[in-house]
Parts: C-alpha cells; structure tokens; sequence
C-alpha cells in the first residue's frame, strides 16, 4: 500500500520532475513531500504517518553516501523500503545504492513516468507487505498493552520509582535475572514485567513452582521426557524449557532446590542445552530465565545449600523486592486497586468505597504477607460488608496484628514483653514447631513468623 512518498532532493538541483513523475504513477490519494536536506527528510518523516516510500539522491548533501541516511532511517522505520536515485546508471552505482541498505536503484533518465511506475510495480509486494507488518505491529502493540495491564506493577512510592527503574532497564537484555523479596510481594508480577518490558507480548512466559515438585518430578516437569522413560511414560512430553523458548521462563522458589538438582538447571543456564529424561538428543533453549526466591541464598551458600557458580550465572542482575511495609503511600495505592479491580472481576460488588478509617488501618498494619495479603483483605471485606462504605472494623484485621506504636514507654514496653511470652510459651508447648505453634496462637504462618522476627529472634 502507498500513501506517502518522501523525496530527498539532489545536492546540485531539485528532483522536481521526479516528484512530479511520483505523483502521476502512484494510486490516487498518495501524497508525495520533498526535503530539501536529510535533516529535513528526518523531520518530515517524524511527522503524521509513516512513510511508505523513500526516494534519496546517490550522494545526499552533506552525507558522503546514503549509508549513514539509510540506517537512520531504518532505525525508526525498519522495514521502510528506500530507494537510490542517479543521473546515471551503472553496475557498480546500483551495487553501491543495494550495499548501502537500498531496495532499489532508479536512473533519471527520460521518460521519467513509465519508469517510476515499473519500480513501483516491482515494490507492489514489497510494499504490500509492509503494511500488513505494520498493522500486525499496531495489534500486537494493543495486545501487549492489554496483557501488561493485567500484571501491571502499581505503586508511586520512591521504593516502586526505583524497581520500576531496574526493570525497564534491564528487560532487553537476554540475560538471567535474580528476584528476591519477601512472600507476596509481587515477585511473579516483577518477571512477568520483565518479560512484557522485553519483546513482544506473543512469546511465550511460562511459571514453574519449583517447591511444588520432588527432583524427579521437577527433572521431568522442566526438561520433558522421551516415549518410555519410566512406567506411565506413554508418550513424548515437551518440557517447560522447550515451550519457553524464545520467551521466558520463570523458576519460582528456586531456593528450595537440591544441590544435585541445581547442578542440572546450572548447565542449562551456562550453555542452553539439555536431554529430555530417557533422551539421548541434546536439545538447546533460548529461553531466558528469571529465578526468584524467599530465601537468604547468601546464607544459604555459606551453609553450603545453594551452589555459588548458579548464583554467580542467575544474577545477571538481581532485583531486590521492597517489602509493603517499606513502600510509603502505597497502601492506599494498591488498596483502591484491588477494590475497583475486584469489582470489575465481579459486577454485584462494583459501588463499593473505602473509608477513610479503613485506610488509617491498613496503613497502621505491618502487612507480614506483603501485597498478596492486602489484595485478600480487600477481597475479603468488599464479600462480607453488606454496605456500599468498607470501613476499618470490616477489614477484619487481628488486634494482635496491629504494630507497636512508636512512644517506647512502659505500656508497649509491658505489650511486647507479653507478646514474646505468648510466642514463646506456644513454641515450647508445639516442641520448636513453628506451624504448630501459629496454630495454638489463632494465627496464620506467616504471622506468626513475622512477630518471631520481630519479637524473639531480634531479642536472642
């Protein structure tokens, strides 16, 4: 399709007839614009749509060749076709204009008119495809749009300015990257940023929970196995690694592998390559691999847990997440979110507002599960309150979760001193076990780890 020409002028006169002969040849409704200097071709082409065709002198005034012209052109308009013009033709001029980045070579000699339409002719397809590219562009564009909006990463505190700030950054380059942050906050959204942030949306993002898995399982879950491999093995099977080529895939809880299994996921990370289970063909991957943990793998290394050289290959860079509780003014950010999302999610809750106490409250609130908790708390409230108003006692926030105030006189003093009394006596009456102990105190695991942390193992 061809709606817009431009048309750089020789250095020693105007290609007025050419542009005349441009104008005549083309489909009616195709505007043809001349510039005088290749800065001024930029400038025009920056404007209104893009162009569909560029025609440019062998030597544009103040450029040695069309080179350098070419491949700024290119640089914005990729596939734009581009072709050189000359007073006259010869093998090497056209070879030059085609080495030069040129679709096209174009003599100026009369008849200037059939000439301009057989080129045009001879582009028809190119042309064509060109604009089909473009429109799949434009759609992909809106698809991606679409997708980012579902994993968008919401906050304005300085602690999101600056990780939104690594990721952007470090999207486009297909190295492994390492997440690391507390449980529920956000560390799936952040690869999943990464990915969106680094290519088009229609590669593949592919999740895989590494805890959920035992070595033989994960072995076969991300590498795949051959026909036969062991009992039950009725067929072939595509491992994770093979359907996130070219895309990403996302190694969660990576913390809780075994050492033997690390040194398999170390090789694949090192050179690509791997053997399905029960294969004797190495198989290679373009996957990029973003790997997150919970886990201190610093400690975990001197503790001889986690291999130092698949630390040293998965933190290409390494993103750390902030923590609820560190992140100024996003609570009420992400609260609002949650409540108008949930309410598109589920039309019958849509009206529905948060108080102004209600805010107070979560704010005040340590958010021991990070933005996982919020968003079910939100949920939560918006389900059980029959009014339109969620106020701060519908959230359903345990007395015992609200923080310590900061006065540090005798009365919270006296508090947390209970507090670490009712955790410790629950930990001795469970015999050290943590999960049983939250359960005799009413509270969720991660709570109760929370005021551990925070109560006893600060005060050891």
């Amino acid at each position: 399709m061809l709606d817009r020409v431009l048309l750089l002028d020789a250095p020693r006169r105007p290609l007025v007839d050419l542009a005349a002969a441009v104008s005549a040849a083309a489909p009616a409704g195709t505007s043809v614009e001349r510039a005088a200097t290749p800065k001024a071709l930029l400038a025009l082409a920056a404007t209104a749509r893009p162009p569909s065709l560029v025609l440019l002198p062998e030597a544009p005034r103040g450029e040695r060749e069309p080179r350098r012209l070419v491949a700024r052109l290119r640089a914005r308009w990729r596939d734009v076709p581009v072709v050189v013009v000359a007073e006259h033709g010869s093998v090497d001029a056209a070879a030059r204009a085609v080495d030069a980045g040129a679709s096209d070579f174009l003599v100026l000699v009369p008849p200037l008119e059939p000439r301009v339409a057989t080129l045009l002719g001879k582009l028809r397809g190119l042309l064509e495809a060109v604009a089909r590219t473009r429109v799949l562009d434009e759609q992909n564009a809106a698809l991606r749009s679409t997708v980012q909006a579902r994993f968008h990463l919401v906050g304005e505190s300085r602690a999101m300015a600056r990780l939104i700030e690594r990721v952007q950054r470090v999207a486009t380059v297909p190295r492994p990257v390492l997440v690391v942050g507390e449980r529920g906050s956000g560390k799936e959204l952040v690869a999943r940023a990464i990915h969106f942030a680094g290519g088009p949306a229609t590669r593949p993002i592919v999740v895989v929970n590494c805890a959920a898995f035992s070595d033989a399982l994960l072995e076969s879950e991300l590498f795949g196995h051959e026909k036969g491999a062991f009992t039950g093995a009725e067929t072939t099977r595509r491992g994770k690694f093979e359907q996130a080529d070219g895309g990403t895939l996302f190694l969660d809880e990576i913390g809780n592998m075994s050492l033997p299994f690390q040194q398999k996921i170390l090789r694949v990370v090192e050179y690509g390559t791997y053997h399905r289970v029960g294969g004797t063909q190495e198989l290679r991957t373009t996957a990029r691999v973003i790997a997150a943990t919970n886990v201190d793998l610093r400690a975990r290394m001197r503790a001889g847990g986690f291999l130092r050289d698949l630390y040293d290959r998965l933190s290409f860079e390494e993103i750390e997440v902030p923590p609820l509780r560190d992140r100024k003014g996003d609570v009420e950010v992400l609260a609002r979110h949650f409540l108008n999302q949930f309410a598109r999610e589920i039309p019958a809750f849509r009206g529905k507002t948060l108080a102004r106490s209600a805010i107070d409250a979560l704010e005040r609130y340590p958010f021991p599960g990070n933005v996982r908790e919020l968003k079910n708390i939100i949920e939560r409230a918006a389900y059980r309150d029959t009014d339109p108003e969620i106020t701060a006692s519908d959230l359903g926030l345990l007395a015992a979760d609200e923080p310590v105030g900061d006065g540090g006189g005798a009365f919270h003093a006296r508090v947390e001193a209970y507090r670490r009394r009712l955790l410790v006596d629950a930990l001795a009456q469970a015999e050290g076990n943590q999960a049983e102990a939250a359960r005799l105190l009413g509270l969720q695991y991660h709570q109760f780890r929370y005021f551990h942390r925070r109560l006893v193992a600060r005060a050891s």
